[in-house]
């Protein structure tokens, strides 16, 4: 085994692929003649844009480039709460125009090297990032998957869609910076002055060139070619970076496309869900965010698209449902992966549920 990339030996630990791997086994045992279809459940888009994702970012982060822009930032900011603030706010406005996935790769990283220079708690300023990212992509069609699905789904406009999300996103955004405000505390930063600021200058370059050619790509629904782009350069320039990014995250994304829409696709989950009075607008609500928790709030609202054509109610239910438990936004699952520490998954939902329950209501009433 030592052969396998460290990410891969460590799956035996991961409960959560532990789980989601029995579950299917259950689904192979109980419905075998399904099993030739399951790659057609996987979101192999998905899967290309986070592998290409995975490596840019590694290579990044191993350019040490990350160490001095966290430097930099540092010495611009004078208490943990301000450091907080700025890097929530920013966060979910990255949130806004670049999806909730590339901000989490794109910031997390960067707070994990501020965090090593300032003794900050890198724990809970990337669960605030999760919720922040969750926060702001709510208000574009082009900040999480299921507000492209919704998007497309009805054609409703962009300008449109913001208008429509816009009261939900300010006060959630407001309450989000205010939790922000009281949970880290307004102490002087402890600057840890022996830094690497030495920078892998050419890692970085090539890692730059390929960055936004790749999310133009993706863009375009060319994310095969991308991701190959990517690896060739990399297999070729800096073989360890490949072999370094988290391919049990990979593996985990691939089995949590299959059980969800395993088990959204259940003729009971169907009758049940369709049974639920879903021409009122709080059940629909009410729906889309506690099946959120079940089975992702992608899986739900194109679920959820076969029962209404409410789509903003829709957009509420299952954005909101993005809090709560870590499966409720794919979102969490990839904050606390970059994160890397365990422990941080029960931290995790000290502060989302509770979150969840608070917006949950905001929600309804302004319905």
């Amino acid at each position: 085994m030592a052969w396998l990339p460290e990410s891969l030996r460590n799956l035996r630990r991961d409960v959560l692929f532990l789980v989601l791997l029995a579950v299917a086994v259950v689904f192979a045992v109980a419905k075998p003649a399904h099993l030739k279809a399951w790659p057609g459940l996987v979101d192999w888009p998905t899967i290309a844009t986070l592998s290409g994702l995975l490596v840019l970012t590694k290579a990044v982060e191993n350019s040490g480039a990350l160490n001095v822009a966290g430097r930099w930032l540092i010495d611009r900011t004078s208490t943990r709460r301000i450091a907080a603030l700025g890097l929530i706010a920013l966060t979910a406005l990255l949130s806004m125009l670049l999806t909730n996935d590339v901000s989490l790769f794109v910031m997390v990283p960067l707070t994990l090297s501020m965090c090593r220079i300032a003794r900050m708690p890198a724990t809970r300023l990337v669960i605030f990032e999760a919720l922040a990212v969750n926060a702001g992509s709510m208000l574009t069609p082009i900040g999480n998957p299921q507000n492209l699905f919704l998007w497309q789904q009805w054609n409703n406009g962009f300008g449109g869609f913001v208008w429509a999300m816009l009261p939900l996103v300010a006060i959630v955004l407001v309450l989000l910076l205010g939790l922000t405000a009281v949970a880290f505390p307004s102490t002087a930063l402890e600057v840890h002055e022996d830094t690497d600021d030495r920078v892998d200058r050419g890692m970085l370059i090539v890692a730059a060139a390929l960055y936004v050619p790749f999310l133009v790509l993706a863009d375009l629904h060319h994310e095969i070619w991308a991701l190959a782009g990517v690896l060739v350069v990399f297999l070729a320039y800096r073989r360890r970076i490949v072999a370094a990014i988290d391919w049990g995250l990979l593996l985990t994304f691939v089995l949590m496309f299959i059980d969800l829409r395993m088990l959204a696709g259940l003729e009971a989950i169907r009758s049940f869900i369709g049974g639920l009075g879903l021409d009122t607008p709080l059940h629909l609500y009410a729906t889309g965010a506690l099946a959120s928790q079940v089975v992702s709030n992608v899986p739900a609202a194109i679920l959820l698209a076969e029962y209404s054509h409410d789509w903003r109610t829709i957009a509420f239910g299952v954005n909101v449902g993005g809090f709560g438990f870590v499966l409720g936004s794919l979102a969490n699952l990839i904050a606390l992966r970059l994160l890397g520490e365990r422990k941080a998954w029960g931290t995790f939902h000290v502060w989302s549920v509770p979150f969840f329950v608070v917006v949950g209501l905001i929600g309804w009433a302004l319905l």
